[in-house]
């Protein structure tokens, strides 16, 4: 369904989604903003895909797009599998004037940081993650899978990384089954991701966080951006709502990697930079 977003002339052009729904939860966001979340990922969303992702910071027009933006909506909810924190601080949003609509849904929603009180809650922690964490890195020795793959720790959760293997698909794909038996054995689930295997607990995921969230603030119309195979949920979570009369625009921040995103997206936009030039352009819209 989805495609490159219209080229205009005018920075501030709203591209035009290519679905009907997609016209409709804009449509809807533009006629009562102050009952619409903007939800969005970190990672290939806000941030450019880095591969060492300590390294990865907000793109350097993200922060002042979304202060633009957020006192013109409900609330700006940034959905991602990092630890709150960590978001936080890679996304430059604490201490931002413009920014007090915004709340960082760290761990796919359980934890939580609000630019309000610049504080994180959460529960305790599942005790499968701490069990993996010792066991994990003689596992992908003993498996003959640790040269080229690195481990990173996400404090809810753990990720195995295939990107620097001299094959990184190959790689992925070896350990998928065996990472997947771990994770089975001490109660939790593996995520795939660009060429990153998550081990996580279950019940966690963006679609949950999304839909958690939206009921909290009663909003009437939402907007997602994401990039990699964890959005589904959330993109799954907007079709949902969108069946049951609650408008949506679901945006794909450009990735050859992820097929299956952009073509359930009403709009695509070319990565971090045009998903800031779309939410700078959805705010001069507003002002």
């Amino acid at each position: 369904m989805g495609s490159p977003k219209d080229s205009t002339d005018s920075p501030h052009a709203l591209p035009t989604p290519v679905t009907r729904a997609g016209r409709e939860g804009l449509e809807a966001i533009l006629a009562h903003p102050a009952t619409a979340v903007i939800g969005l990922d970190f990672d290939g969303t806000l941030a450019p895909i880095v591969p060492d992702p300590e390294q990865a910071r907000a793109h350097p027009g993200a922060v002042p797009a979304l202060a633009a933006l957020a006192p013109k909506v409900a609330s700006v909810a940034v959905i991602t599998g990092r630890p709150a924190g960590v978001a936080v601080r890679n996304g430059g949003f604490a201490g931002v004037p413009g920014l007090r609509h915004l709340v960082v849904l760290g761990h796919y929603g359980t934890e939580r940081w609000d630019a309000v009180s610049s504080t994180v809650s959460a529960p305790a922690p599942h005790p499968g993650v701490a069990a993996v964490r010792a066991e994990l890195p003689g596992f992908l020795d003993g498996i003959g899978a640790w040269q080229g793959t690195w481990i990173e720790e996400k404090g809810r959760a753990l990720a195995v990384h295939t990107r620097r293997a001299t094959d990184p698909q190959a790689a992925f794909e070896a350990l998928r089954a065996p990472l997947t038996d771990l994770a089975t054995r001490h109660g939790l689930i593996v995520e795939p991701g660009r060429m990153v295997l998550e081990l996580r607990p279950p019940g966690m995921d963006k679609g949950v966080a999304l839909l958690d969230y939206l009921r909290e603030t009663r909003a009437e119309s939402v907007l997602y951006a994401g990039d990699d195979l964890g959005d589904l949920p959330a993109f799954a979570a907007v079709e949902k709502l969108r069946s049951d009369g609650v408008p949506g625009l679901l945006v794909c921040s450009g990735s050859s990697e992820v097929t299956e995103l952009r073509e359930r997206a009403d709009l695509v936009v070319d990565g971090p930079a045009g998903v800031v030039d779309l939410l700078s352009a959805l705010a001069a819209q507003l002002a």
